[in-house]
């Protein structure tokens, strides 16, 4: 009988997926209690957003604190060659001698960057961020449940097609087509335990990381430091100023001039030594 053939296939599949699923959380989950831990403000966007999220809050840290202008053409100009932290050196080392540099590849030099890795190792090593590849782990065995799902389905669509049981190739009865229903049921409840306990799948916070990060809310905006928490936890559309948000969604060409130097100039400000306009 080829309906039991479907049956195997949409049991195999989801048999197979939801262990995989199950070792991908059991390999994260670092059940420990985070005592009195108060995460910084650069922990707080690795958790939430990854390296490019501690990328983004050293730009808006540094331009807020008149460090860095950052123009809404994409330029980066540097006003102040001392960095206050690592990152913040990182980020002066991205731009380069010359001054100035588009927004885009001084962010994934910064991403990239050692202090950022160390930053990571360190959250690791408290149970507070998911190991290397451990993200990805959990987002594709999640895909792979969901796709053990809809195979079961198609199995018991096909199976519900085939002749009838007078026949040399019969299809299942009513009574053995609630096997096909388990192999579905098994694969939405491995889902539906996976979305309460691990969900989101791709955060780069491991499950502590996550009921930390629940106790920490994002204020509206208003003071710099304020403004910075925001960023950390929603990213640089809780930014208030259209200007620095496009700053960090555009990029500039280098043949060109960012206009944040032309507004230095307007304000009676002029550049730091060596960091002279590239069209003058």
């Amino acid at each position: 009988m080829l309906w039991v053939l479907f049956l195997l296939v949409a049991w195999g599949a989801a048999a197979l997926s939801c262990l995989r699923l199950c070792l991908a959380a059991a390999s994260v989950d670092r059940a420990r209690d985070p005592g009195e831990v108060e995460l910084t403000l650069y922990e707080t966007a690795f958790l939430t957003g990854g390296p490019h999220r501690v990328a983004d809050l050293a730009l808006v840290t540094m331009h807020l604190r008149r460090r860095l202008l950052l123009a809404h053409t994409g330029w980066a100009t540097v006003v102040d060659p001392e960095g206050r932290d690592e990152v913040e050196r990182t980020v002066i080392r991205a731009i380069g001698p010359e001054g100035q540099s588009p927004i885009p590849p001084i962010r994934s030099a910064t991403a990239a960057a050692e202090a950022v890795r160390v930053l990571a190792d360190r959250l690791v090593r408290a149970g507070l961020a998911l190991p290397g590849g451990a993200r990805t782990d959990i987002a594709s065995a999640v895909r792979a449940v969901r796709g053990s799902a809809l195979l079961a389905a198609v199995m018991t669509g096909a199976a519900l097609l085939l002749p009838g049981q007078g026949r040399r190739l019969g299809g299942p009865t009513a009574a053995e087509l609630v096997w096909f229903g388990l192999p579905l049921l098994l694969t939405l409840g491995a889902l539906a335990i996976a979305r309460m306990e691990i969900h989101p799948y791709s955060s780069w916070a491991s499950p502590t990381g996550q009921r930390l990060l629940d106790s920490v809310a994002a204020p509206a905006g208003g003071a710099d430091h304020d403004v910075l928490a925001a960023v950390a936890v929603r990213g640089v559309r809780a930014v208030d100023d259209p200007a620095l948000r496009a700053a960090l969604a555009t990029g500039g060409h280098p043949a060109h001039l960012p206009r944040g130097a032309l507004e230095y100039r307007a304000a009676g400000t002029d550049l730091p030594p060596g960091r002279r306009p590239a069209d003058e």
